[in-house]
């Protein structure tokens, strides 16, 4: 998992996958997280991508990084936890101007619940590493 996060993280972009009524969207994220062994994207609880998360869990992200990519597929959950919100906006303090937690506020924040990540080059074999 940690191999995960950190290639994601050094990558600074990569491009997540969802199903809009069986219309792919791809579009670009920034926020990757760990937070109690689990990793964590963030979203506005009002913007599409979050309201497909929630209709089709299932979902992938693309990176690359130094001439390797990495591509984790999945299915992930939405966390209502105040605390998971919270850790997310503290490891991104450039947001608080942007998103609220708890109840009340527009953050989403969804932990993968399972998934595949796959780091692969044109320079070595992929190496598999389940979540």
């Amino acid at each position: 998992m940690n191999k995960v996060y950190e290639f994601l993280k050094e990558a600074g972009t990569y491009y997540l996958a969802t199903d809009d009524n069986g219309q792919p969207r791809v579009r670009p994220f920034g926020t990757i997280h760990l937070y109690e062994d689990r990793l964590y994207i963030q979203t506005g609880k009002g913007k599409a991508v979050a309201k497909q998360m929630l209709a089709n869990p299932k979902i992938e992200i693309c990176a690359m990084k130094n001439g390797d990519w990495i591509r984790v597929s999945g299915t992930v959950a939405l966390d209502d936890c105040v605390e998971a919100q919270e850790s997310m906006l503290d490891a991104y303090p450039n947001l608080r101007d942007m998103y609220t937690t708890g109840t009340d506020g527009n953050t989403a924040v969804f932990y993968f619940v399972n998934g595949t990540a796959t780091i692969s080059s044109f320079t070595h074999e992929p190496e598999v590493i389940e979540l």
